[in-house]
């Protein structure tokens, strides 16, 4: 009983985790690339992961291509070293308003323009090793981020950082993005058929083809979308509504109809990275 109770504390105190996607997200959206790339392509990023030294980041190694889809967010212990790539790895686009990426863009910073940037760096053959391996993880860790609904759109709450919200028994200072970056993820993720086999296994050649068309832009409208149907549309009656006035509950039935949105979003994210990685290295 005692048991119990500590372990009862400790989600009740959970706090908002740092990084997006967790590492199984990110580890996911990169395994799902890997196993859809061309063989070629699949050669070179290995190619550039063997001189990930150069990077001279040692408590954030990249030794494969799940490692370099998290290493952005790995990289934020270094504090000043890596601060400027901060505001890389969302875009607040108001899902109140009509949709506008540009404006949630100022010089660069935000996710949908450093894929495109890192894409192109990535390409670049006349480029220093080091920085086309520092391209490719960013590139694969964007893509990741850009598919977490709440990096794509959000209702002047930080991406629901400032939103109160519960998972089932955890509460604490669980918030709405804490939730969909970590323990929705996960849960929707390890549902079988799990992991990156498991949710490709889930769709047909067809599916497939359909998840990788379109611009980054589009890429961008489907995850802010997503933000305002499902992550703030499931917790509140009007999404473009006041905050409700008692912290809302994501509970078991909710989490159910969630799962398949979340694996949807690591689909797309995994097939959408592999056709980058392609273009630019295929």
């Amino acid at each position: 009983m005692k048991l119990k109770i500590l372990i009862l504390a400790a989600l009740l105190l959970a706090p908002a985790p740092a990084s997006a996607w967790w590492e199984y997200g990110h580890y996911t959206v990169g395994r799902i690339a890997q196993m859809s790339a061309r063989p070629s392509t699949v050669r070179a990023v290995r190619q550039l992961i063997a001189r990930s030294a150069e990077l001279d980041t040692p408590k954030c190694p990249i030794r494969n291509i799940e490692d370099a889809a998290y290493w952005p967010d790995c990289v934020r212990q270094m504090g000043e070293r890596f601060n400027y790539s901060f505001p890389w790895h969302y875009q607040n686009v108001d899902i109140c308003k009509p949709f506008d990426a540009a404006g949630a863009c100022k010089d660069g910073n935000c996710v949908s323009a450093q894929i495109e940037r890192n894409a192109k760096l990535l390409a670049d053959k006349t480029l220093p090793v080091r920085e086309r391996v520092m391209a490719l993880a960013f590139l694969a860790h964007f893509v990741g981020d850009l598919h977490m609904p709440l990096h794509a759109g959000d209702k002047g709450d930080r991406g629901g950082n400032d939103f109160a919200a519960s998972y089932g028994l955890i509460a604490g200072r669980a918030n709405l993005h804490s939730i969909w970056d970590g323990y929705l993820a996960e849960r929707a993720i390890s549902t079988a058929q799990a992991d990156a086999a498991g949710i490709l296994a889930e769709l047909d050649p067809g599916a497939r083809e359909e998840m990788t068309l379109g611009t980054v832009t589009d890429w961008s409208r489907q995850g802010w979308e997503a933000s305002r149907e499902y992550a703030y549309g499931t917790v509140m009656a009007d999404p473009c509504g006041p905050k409700p006035e008692t912290r809302p509950v994501i509970r078991e039935e909710t989490t159910q109809r969630l799962i398949p949105v979340v694996r949807k979003q690591i689909a797309r994210g995994g097939l959408r990275l592999a056709r980058l990685l392609d273009d630019a290295l295929g």
